[in-house]
């Protein structure tokens, strides 16, 4: 047990001042197994790294060598030209360890060092002024006495947050600690990037996000260096940490005194990340135009939903991407994004169980996607979700239309839609179109659809006269011409059977 004993003598004996990097053994020894020696180093000591000879090329040898970490197997006879190879291997790597370590263990130390100096103090007091916090003249008293000048005709606020850390993660406490340490060094960044550039000050906050405090007396000039010192700092933070960072560029202000105002129109263009994904740069000088505007995306949406009954998964891509578009770019927040996917998922399942029916299946397929929906971290993941729902619902469409029955009744429901204004449509005129007897024909639309076809007419009609109610300024009598009732009084009867309320009462609810 000599060589066990050695191990423990250099690495276990807390007196010991040598620590054991290298351990070179053999497979077979008198004492002790080479691969029982491995073991215990592993389990024991895995910073320890452990070179094997062996004369024996068995693949168990090799596969326990890989399962205790062994840095090199070598075969016997082993050249004075391979060993030498392998210990510079083994020597660049410790040395690129230790590197590390020592850059690593320089930093916290600078890290904790800053925590301790004056622009803790500084950077209290930007935070209280910026969010408007204390009193205006008590903070800036505060930062002159700090040798900190504020003097300019514009002043605006930069949020900087490093996406991996950002609250859209799931952050746990190890990596809490992390990013307290990586935003230190992405202020340095920063502060350096202002300073050369003399427009302005970083300063860190106490939850340890990044902050500019920008000023100048060109303003218009100000719009394009404002982008570009963003730029280069997110430039400067990929090629350095290998890390994205978005920003959010708050709106310009006159007086100190609205500061506050500008941090939170940063703060709000910082949480289109959602939108517009990682490392982004969003300018609400700019942008401010576009923010919480209506998407309006009815065609799209029209189309996805022939789209998924013609089975087209081309089409339902590109209009899908139509839809992703068009709300993106209203700069609205993660919850109203969310909802309006939610109306695409209701209203392409409203249009598919029209025609399938509400099987167990599309309805689990629709809760699955609704839940994937506000559990996306990115809204471009939320709508591929959707995509993929419409393509499952499209297969289901395709399967289900394979028979010749089914096939009738889908055109019978498209035959419908599109001539349910015309007051003369009837039984007769759909059997005449798909020519075949009316008996059959109610028998295999009955199954197809639940109802007959009398009743998917009358429940159509009364969609599009409700659309109508709220969306217009129209008479009743020119709605129930619209939707195919010949007699005015005839459609108020109808619509008040099926909805509870007048045509009137309706359209009087529903416009306010």
């Amino acid at each position: 047990m000599f060589i066990v004993n050695l191990i423990k003598f250099a690495v276990v004996d807390k007196t010991a001042e040598t620590q054991v990097d290298v351990v070179l053994t053999d497979i077979c020894m008198p004492h002790v197994d080479g691969m029982e020696l491995s073991k215990y180093l592993y389990e024991n000591y895995p910073d320890t790294q452990i070179i094997i000879f062996s004369g024996f090329s068995d693949f168990e040898y090799a596969k326990k060598a890989i399962q205790y970490k062994v840095s090199e197997y070598l075969l016997k006879p082993v050249t004075a030209k391979e060993l030498s190879e392998v210990l510079t291997r083994m020597r660049e790597k410790l040395d690129k360890k230790y590197q590390d370590f020592c850059q690593q263990r320089e930093l916290t130390q600078t890290y904790h060092n800053y925590r301790k100096n004056e622009k803790v103090i500084i950077s209290k007091a930007l935070s209280q002024l910026v969010m408007g916090t204390q009193e205006i003249t008590k903070s800036l008293d505060e930062i002159r006495e700090l040798g900190v000048e504020l003097s300019a005709s514009d002043y605006r606020v930069a949020v900087l947050d490093i996406d991996l850390y950002s609250e859209i993660y799931h952050v746990d406490e190890e990596q809490k600690k992390e990013s307290a340490l990586m935003a230190f060094v992405l202020a340095n960044i920063s502060e350096e990037i202002v300073n050369e550039s003399g427009n302005g000050i970083c300063y860190q906050d106490s939850e340890n996000r990044v902050y500019l405090l920008m000023q100048t007396n060109k303003p218009k000039e100000f719009v394009a260096t404002s982008l570009e010192i963003s730029r280069k700092i997110q430039r400067t933070v990929q090629e350095t940490m290998k890390l994205t960072v978005s920003i959010g560029l708050g709106c310009y202000v006159k007086n100190l005194e609205d500061l506050y105002l500008s941090y939170q129109s940063a703060k709000k263009a910082i949480q289109l990340r959602y939108l517009f994904g990682n490392e982004t740069l969003i300018d609400m000088e700019t942008e401010k135009v576009k923010m919480d505007m209506e998407a309006d995306f009815s065609t799209a949406l029209r189309n996805l939903e022939e789209a998924v009954k013609n089975q087209d998964k081309k089409t339902i891509h590109s209009n899908m991407s139509d839809i992703f578009e068009k709300i993106r770019n209203c700069y609205i927040s993660k919850n109203r994004a969310c909802l309006y996917l939610q109306q695409v998922v209701r209203e392409i399942y409203d249009n598919v169980t029209q025609i399938l029916g509400d099987t167990c299946l599309i309805d689990n397929a629709r809760k699955k996607v609704v839940d994937e929906i506000a559990e996306s971290l990115q809204f471009q993941d939320a709508c591929e979700h959707v995509e993929e729902y419409c393509v499952f619902l499209a297969g289901q469409m395709e399967s289900i239309s394979q028979s010749s029955s089914m096939r009738q009744a889908m055109k019978a429901m498209e035959y419908i839609r599109e001539n349910y204004d015309k007051p003369d449509l009837s039984l007769n005129n759909i059997c005449a179109y798909l020519a075949i007897s009316t008996s059959h024909f109610s028998t295999i639309f009955k199954e197809a659809t639940g109802e007959t076809f009398m009743e998917v007419l009358i429940r159509i009609r009364m969609e599009k006269a409700k659309e109508l109610l709220e969306q217009t300024n129209l008479k009743n009598y020119e709605i129930a011409e619209r939707v195919g009732f010949s007699d005015p009084h005839y459609f108020s009867m109808s619509f008040k059977k099926m909805t509870g309320c007048t045509p009137t009462e309706y359209a009087r609810e529903k416009r306010g």
